[in-house]
């Protein structure tokens, strides 16, 4: 069975954030290394399974890697067009187009 698309990510754990419960498991927060600012941090459940079984938990400062995977259906086949190109075809009906190097709208003279 093929195996589903997937992307696999550096992180580190920042923190553990303790439940207010005792009964549930804390969050760890996890810093992904992404060029993104806002979608660095990651929380999850600090709850995991070790291959023994067991239930164990992340510390602050452990190095972790964050998969995501979907299913095929799920996906499409990116283009190979570069994304410079697709914007110098970008164009609105009042005449205006993107240009690609600095992103900013021209309006035709």
């Amino acid at each position: 069975m093929p195996e589903n698309p997937s992307v696999t990510l550096p992180g580190t754990v920042e923190k553990v954030i303790p439940s207010i419960y005792a009964n549930e498991a804390g969050t760890a927060e996890i810093s992904v290394n992404t060029p993104y600012d806002l979608y660095r941090e990651v929380r999850i459940e600090n709850t995991l399974t070790n291959e023994s079984g067991d239930k164990v938990s992340l510390k602050p400062g452990s190095p972790v890697e964050v998969t995501v995977a979907a299913e095929a259906e799920s996906t499409t086949v990116q283009s190979s067009v570069p994304f410079s190109q697709k914007t110098q075809s970008l164009w609105w009906p009042d005449g205006k187009t993107l240009d690609p190097k600095t992103r900013v709208f021209r309006h035709p003279l």
